[in-house]
């Protein structure tokens, strides 16, 4: 694992905590799942 440092919009993180909170998890680990799976998507249908 290597650790970055992204900045992002206040209120784009407050929605991802929201959403991170729904699923009972880490927000940081939720954005690591939907990144995951965009990049899995694209691969997919390039």
């Amino acid at each position: 694992m290597k650790t970055i440092s992204l900045r992002l919009p206040e209120t784009l993180l407050d929605r991802i905590k929201i959403e991170a909170n729904k699923r009972d998890m880490p927000y940081q680990s939720l954005i690591k799942v939907w990144l995951a799976d965009d990049v899995s998507e694209r691969r997919r249908t390039d």
